[in-house]
């Protein structure tokens, strides 16, 4: 079963812990600071939708895209909802965004750039942001840092409601800088248990190597902020924030306070 086949129906509930807000004020704060109007915003590898629709609320037009059919079916569902104009969700690999036109901000949520392991498929990704995002616009995401995807080697997650039991086996390759998260899904299903399989997968890319592709996608400059506060990333930090203008325009990301 492919990534998030099974998933899907159950994330929400599964990661009901997440704090979006954090990430929404994040973002907003750079849109403030942006000296291209931010109205229309492209979400990256949106999911189910979560914080695409809470931006709509916000006043933003946003457009969501996603690999997962069942991740967007989620969305499409959430934003029923929304107060006022709802996202558009486009079913699109990232190294294959095709978009009407420009937008003034790109935001990517989540880890999301993680889950890209292939090398090609994140440049071209990137590439492609670089060509739908306004001249000095921002496209601001987060990853977990390396060190810390390292350290989920062998570990094992328990999630669980009423209707489904998740667990999730962890395991990094070394060589490759990759952690596959091998995951078992229980529904319930009247008296009954259905067993799911799924395989996820993350690559601990570094700060260097994404600043390189970046830079050759046409990103005149580039910041790394430990978590969400403006100041350099320390070893303490498990996520780290990207900070990155199209080319010439815009604000420039200001000096980072040290760790």
């Amino acid at each position: 079963m492919s990534a998030y086949e099974g998933l899907a129906r159950y994330y929400d509930g599964l990661t009901s812990d997440v704090e979006y807000t954090l990430w929404q004020d994040w973002y907003e704060s750079w849109f403030r600071k942006s000296q291209v109007p931010v109205k229309i915003v492209l979400d990256l590898a949106c999911g189910t939708g979560t914080l695409t629709c809470m931006l709509a609320e916000r006043g933003y037009t946003m457009i969501g895209t996603d690999l997962s059919p069942e991740m967007l079916a989620e969305a499409m569902e959430k934003s029923a909802g929304v107060r006022g104009e709802p996202p558009i969700f486009l079913n699109q690999s990232v190294d294959e965004l095709d978009l009407f036109g420009t937008v003034d901000a790109c935001v990517s949520s989540l880890d999301s750039i993680n889950y890209i392991t292939d090398r090609d498929v994140l440049e071209e990704a990137f590439r492609r942001v670089h060509t739908f995002l306004m001249p000095g616009g921002y496209f601001l995401f987060d990853i977990i840092a390396p060190a810390w995807l390292e350290k989920l080697d062998g570990e094992l997650f328990v999630d669980e409601n009423e209707d489904v039991f998740c667990a999730w086996r962890a395991s990094f390759d070394r060589e490759e800088r990759v952690l596959t998260y091998g995951m078992d899904l229980f529904e319930r299903r009247g008296p009954y248990w259905y067993r799911e399989q799924e395989e996820h997968c993350e690559r601990a890319w570094s700060v260097e190597e994404l600043s390189a592709l970046l830079t050759e996608a046409g990103f005149a400059q580039v910041q790394v902020c430990g978590g969400f506060a403006e100041r350099c990333p320390g070893p303490e930090d498990r996520r780290l924030c990207f900070v990155c203008v199209n080319g010439e325009g815009g604000q420039t990301p200001g000096q980072l306070e040290p760790d």
